[in-house]
């Protein structure tokens, strides 16, 4: 539990999610200043058990519950039950991400805690939602991302379908969640009534696609897979250096006007034929070998100074650890860190939105993951009370 204030300091959230998606959804909502406690299995979280490792715990376990207290219940038993019960009395927020039909058999769904608290924001998250054909599906990142069109879009040319390297489909599915418990929470000051959110990891992930779906909107066709380069705008790409690559974005007329200059073909900066995503779009291929030879012939540092030079969007390409060590995220004060007793001094990407009374170098104080039921129900409640 963080000592530091935010805008949802006061807010009091019962966590009964596992693994990823749930748990980033209460991860933000605990960096934001709630009071997030972890209900576990004595078993604990699946999640405790998966790499990496460091002195045998999990660092993944550790940075996704941050800022939470852990109590451990076994909800089929009686007096258990019944403490979990008087801690939903006292809660804002209960989360879980059951496979549908779980807490109607626990005895814990929306049906019979909103008859125990009227006012409780309760959030589901699943692979496909609270009903439907797909409902009682078992579903992970690779299941959702397969049957989305995510990998279908993913990838080279003529190549597989490809996974997104991040499991974003319970990233995404637990960022909705986490912005729809706040509108639910916003919306309880007018009705002073709680409310049931289904959060389902599949139209999540239909609801990122913004392009392709306006793509086959208009023209019944989708864009397939095209690698790095944008199914519209041309040239927007990645490109060879002498030493690497770079990446280069022209998304209008202006951006192609001062590359056309760049590159020392002038004459095409203002010629009609090159004007409008439409018609560039059309010289996909000959676009492509002309920003190539460019960039063929510098190194990646020259074509970066040459397109900043020139007022052009292009980057480096970089892995995280680039990313993190760059004086962007150090001016920000991107990077959090919290002391954990067992794996130490542990960095993690702190919640990317800072409010307006926020310095960059504002200090803030992030609690560790907690041990197994490190806390009980009686002093949760005490708490709250």
């Amino acid at each position: 539990m963080s000592e530091t204030k935010g805008v949802l300091d006061g807010v009091k959230v019962l966590d009964l999610s596992r693994v990823l998606a749930g748990p980033y959804c209460a991860a933000q909502l605990a960096d934001l200043g709630a009071d997030v406690v972890k209900i576990e299995s004595p078993r604990g979280d699946d999640a405790r058990g998966l790499g990496p490792f460091k002195d045998k715990e999990s660092v993944y376990f550790a940075i996704l519950n941050r800022n939470k207290r852990s109590v451990t219940m076994n909800l089929k038993d009686e007096a258990d039950k019944a403490a979990f019960m008087d801690l939903v009395r006292e809660a804002d927020v209960l989360i879980e991400n059951y496979r549908p039909g779980v807490t109607s058999r626990l005895g814990i769904d929306w049906d019979t805690l909103k008859e125990v608290n009227p006012k409780l924001i309760y959030a589901s998250l699943s692979g496909f939602g609270q009903d439907g054909p797909f409902a009682k599906r078992p579903a992970y990142d690779l299941i959702v991302q397969a049957m989305t069109g995510i990998m279908d879009a993913t990838g080279q040319e003529g190549g597989a379908p490809t996974r997104v390297g991040e499991s974003l489909g319970d990233v995404v599915a637990g960022m909705f969640m986490g912005w729809s418990v706040c509108a639910a929470l916003f919306d309880r000051t007018r009705t002073d009534q709680g409310k049931h959110i289904d959060v389902s990891m599949f139209d999540s992930m239909l609801a990122l696609q913004v392009t392709a779906a306006s793509m086959q909107a208009a023209t019944g066709k989708l864009p397939g897979r095209i690698g790095n380069r944008h199914p519209v705008s041309v040239p927007f790409d990645t490109y060879p250096t002498k030493d690497g690559m770079v990446a280069i974005a022209v998304a209008n007329d202006t951006l192609w006007g001062r590359l056309a200059k760049v590159m020392g073909h002038e004459e095409l900066a203002e010629n009609p034929d090159y004007l409008g995503d439409q018609n560039r779009s059309d010289k996909l291929e000959e676009l492509t070998e002309l920003v190539s030879d460019w960039t063929k012939s510098l190194t990646t540092e020259e074509a970066l100074q040459a397109t900043e030079k020139g007022g052009i969007p292009a980057a480096p390409i970089w892995n995280l650890t680039q990313a993190l060590d760059s004086e962007q995220v150090r001016y920000r004060n991107t990077l959090g860190t919290f002391d954990h007793p067992i794996i130490g001094s542990t960095q993690y990407v702190r919640y990317p939105v800072r409010f307006e009374t926020e310095e960059p170098d504002t200090e803030f104080t992030t609690a560790p993951s907690p041990a197994l039921g490190e806390s009980s129900a009686e002093d949760v409640l005490k708490s709250w009370k």
